[in-house]
């Protein structure tokens, strides 16, 4: 998401050296949104991986806007699905995705019917798979009985552990695969920064409420954690908290975001190394004291969730 904007600065000229050697790392899941920037994001990476298309697994999303005040809405109707699809291929420039979500889901249109547009669209050869992002086990329920979802796409990581309320149970039951994104905490995980004023003006973090100052302050005893640990293996904190997501399923792929080289390889090395219990218990424990909400007021009030059982 932050590979042409969003985050910090552009540079286009890193970030196509940087997703240019992932593929040449052996990377080959690359996840984009037709809401990531309006649409510059999917050209971007449609233009620059083209060359390597047929090796690659490209995923995007549908469905999720940004209105004029700024705030998200959310548009499942089967139209809109076929519509959004086609300008992703366009923006692309490929005649198939390879997986394709709902961004977010509609309270409007019975997941039943959403689902059935992405059959159709699997159907004609539009799209590979499906899948749902930020979707309650209900609807993922109710999704499967239209066709099989292979992928559930959700923020999950050290301190946003969400998923662990029966999302990942439900994974395992009903073969989907879980992609975890932020798994580094948007890089606050990572040690980055460690407050939103250390952010460039600009910068979509500024405004989320882990890292206002109050809230950062507390959760700055986490990354300390993460530092720690990873000073026991050579590494570093974003390879702990890589390491750590991988260590809770077979099932989990994780797509954290980069848009520089350095930070490609630093997160490559995360996915080899092996956390001892110990240390995942004392990560749990500081976990349980993070402060502030995972996203702004706008993007909370459209999550999907389950009523309390």
């Amino acid at each position: 998401m932050g590979l042409v904007g969003w985050y910090g600065t552009r540079d286009d000229e890193e970030a196509r050296a940087t997703l240019l050697a992932a593929v040449e790392a052996g990377v080959t899941h690359f996840d984009t949104a037709a809401s990531y920037q309006l649409g510059e994001n999917e050209k971007f990476v449609g233009k620059v991986l083209g060359p390597h298309r047929r090796q690659l697994l490209i995923a995007s999303k549908c469905g999720l806007s940004r209105g004029p005040d700024g705030g998200a809405q959310v548009d499942n109707h089967p139209d809109t699905i076929r519509t959004s699809c086609e300008a992703s291929l366009a923006r692309l420039g490929t005649d198939y995705i390879d997986l394709f979500y709902l961004h977010r889901i509609d309270p409007k249109v019975p997941v039943e019917e959403s689902t059935g547009a992405l059959a159709d669209l699997v159907q004609a050869g539009k799209i590979r798979f499906a899948g749902l992002s930020e979707c309650s086990v209900s609807n993922l329920r109710r999704a499967c009985s239209v066709m099989p979802i292979a992928a559930v796409q959700s923020e999950y990581s050290i301190w946003s552990r969400d998923p662990e309320q029966g999302m990942l149970a439900a994974c395992e039951e009903l073969a989907v695969s879980f992609v975890a994104y932020s798994p580094l905490g948007r890089g606050f995980l990572a040690g980055n920064f460690s407050r939103a004023s250390q952010l460039p003006e600009g910068d979509h973090r500024r405004s989320h409420p882990r890292f206002q100052e109050a809230a950062a302050a507390a959760n700055a005893a986490l990354v300390q954690c993460l530092q720690e640990i990873a000073a026991e293996h050579q590494a570093t904190a974003a390879q702990v908290a890589i390491a750590w997501v991988l260590s809770r399923s077979g099932r989990i792929l994780t797509i954290p975001g980069m848009k520089t080289r350095a930070h490609l390889l630093d997160n490559l090395r995360g996915a080899r190394l092996n956390l001892a219990p110990a240390e995942i218990t004392r990560m749990d424990a500081l976990a349980g004291q993070v402060q502030g909400e995972r996203h702004p007021p706008a993007m909370m009030k459209i999550l999907d969730r389950d009523a309390p059982g």
